[in-house]
């Protein structure tokens, strides 16, 4: 984390001095919007924060492992990849959540398996893009996504344990 903090401290320096050479008030203008933000998006956070926590102590940690565990196998891995179609939640959501199911003893291919569907298969955003983008196009999306988080669970999986 320190590795993060360090490379978003050097970018919002270097943006900083960017809307200073302007001379035209952006960097003030700048420091305002990041700071509306930081308020509007307070109380989610730390919402997510604390549900993630929560979920932590809730959930058994015996049956996270057998249920979602490197050795769950297949089994972990699918129920990921379904799992994460449900989440209708944004990153600052999602993956507070994601880490707290990770540390009660969930497998990194049940892991990967999951971000990777809640990326590219999240039922929310569906009727979005039905209605926007049409039925043709996301029939077509779908199935041409609809393996990639299993594979992707499958392959960290493999890679990173040895274990399937």
């Amino acid at each position: 984390m320190a590795g993060t903090v360090w490379i978003l401290s050097l970018l919002v320096v270097a943006l900083f001095f960017l809307a200073v050479k302007r001379k035209d008030g952006s960097h003030r203008m700048g420091i305002k919007i990041g700071a509306s933000m930081f308020y509007n998006y307070l109380p989610v956070l730390i919402l997510a924060f604390l549900a993630a926590g929560l979920l932590e102590v809730v959930l058994p940690a015996a049956s996270v492992r057998y249920w979602l565990g490197a050795e769950s196998g297949w089994r972990g891995i699918l129920i990921g990849s379904g799992a994460g179609m449900l989440v209708a939640a944004g990153p600052y959501v999602s993956f507070p959540i994601f880490a707290s199911i990770a540390q009660s003893g969930a497998g990194i291919g049940t892991v990967v398996a999951l971000i990777t569907s809640w990326s590219v298969m999240s039922l929310s955003k569906l009727p979005f893009e039905t209605v926007l983008l049409g039925t043709r196009f996301t029939f077509a999306r779908i199935s041409l996504v609809l393996l990639i988080p299993v594979v992707a669970g499958f392959l960290a999986q493999i890679l990173f344990t040895g274990i399937i």
